[in-house]
Formats: structure tokens, sequence, C-alpha cells
């Protein structure tokens, strides 16, 4: 998504307004978990002060992200609101750590700030919400087996039962 700098300097004091389907399909190949991804609707406006211009924007999609009990595909839908400044002023260096970006040339691409920013909604993890999904998922296999929060029967290792009939046997007598 480029925009001119010409034509912000040429609107002056009024707010430029945007909207545009933004394809960002490229960051599936990074190493993240993005499965898949529509374009995005990026919409808001742009204003020019001196030599630093302000985007305000807000970015809508779809992602399809992998469940993290049954690693089925799973929609999520994200909406972000961002504010990114830029300056022209040839002067200005970019920092580490600076929240200005500098401008170099005529067209400022809004495309690798809008690709940051839908990186950065990226959950940790999702689940999926589809009832048949998670009565088919697996809950135990060979060593290993799935534990959920409900209060359950501890369960006795069969080589350690002779203990625990010992260890009661003990208990009733000093009860005595």
């Amino acid at each position: 998504m480029k925009i001119p700098v010409q034509k912000l300097k040429f609107n002056g004091a009024e707010p430029l307004h945007f909207e545009e389907d933004v394809d960002v399909s490229d960051i599936v190949e990074m190493n993240n978990d993005i499965r898949q991804i529509d374009p995005v609707q990026v919409k808001g406006n742009a204003t020019m002060q001196g030599n630093e211009i302000t985007f305000h924007f807000s970015i809508d999609g779809t992602m399809i992200l992998p469940c993290a009990r049954t690693l089925v595909d799973v929609k999520y839908p994200f909406q972000v609101d961002v504010i990114e400044v830029f300056s022209t002023s040839p002067y200005y260096k970019e920092e580490d750590e600076s929240e200005i970006h500098p401008v170099s040339g005529e067209m400022l691409d809004l495309t690798p700030y809008i690709k940051e920013n839908v990186l950065l909604e990226v959950p940790f993890r999702v689940f999926s919400d589809d009832k048949e999904v998670q009565e088919n998922a697996l809950t135990e296999g060979e060593g290993w087996e799935l534990l959920s929060e409900k209060p359950t029967e501890q369960k006795v290792d069969p080589r350690l039962q002779k203990l625990q009939s010992l260890l009661d046997d003990n208990n009733e007598e000093e009860n005595r």
C-alpha cells in the first residue's frame, strides 16, 4: 500500500482518507504459526504537520492458525488499531527504539508496517470451538495423558499397591 508524499502535502491540514485491501499472504512463509491469511482491509487517515506524517488506521482480517490441542485449522478474526509516525526531514536518522520512521523517496510504503502489526496480533495459542473436533481429539497415548482441571481419582501404580495396603494398615492401628 503505497501513498505518495506529494498527495499528503497537497491536502495540507485536511486528513487524507484511505481504504484498501492489502495482500499480506507472504507472512505465511515466515517462521510463525499462520497457515493462511486472506487480504486484510486497511482503512484510516493520514495527516501532515511540518515534516511529520501521522497515520491512524485499522487493520481487519482473518487468519488460519493451528488449534493448540488438535492442530486443526482455526479461523481467528482480528482487528488492530494502529498509529504510525513518519518524518520527511532529511536530517532525521532512525534510532533503534524510535517510534518515528524516516521517509526516503516520494512514495511511502505502509505494507511492511501492516505486516508487522498483523504478526504482533498472532495469539500465543488458539483452541477450536468445534464440538466434533473436541470429541474426536486424542486424550491419551503411549506415555502421555491429557489432564484436565477437573478433580480425578488418584490412580495408584499397581506395582506399589502392596505398599499402599501396608500404609492403610498402619493408619488403622494408630487410630485405635
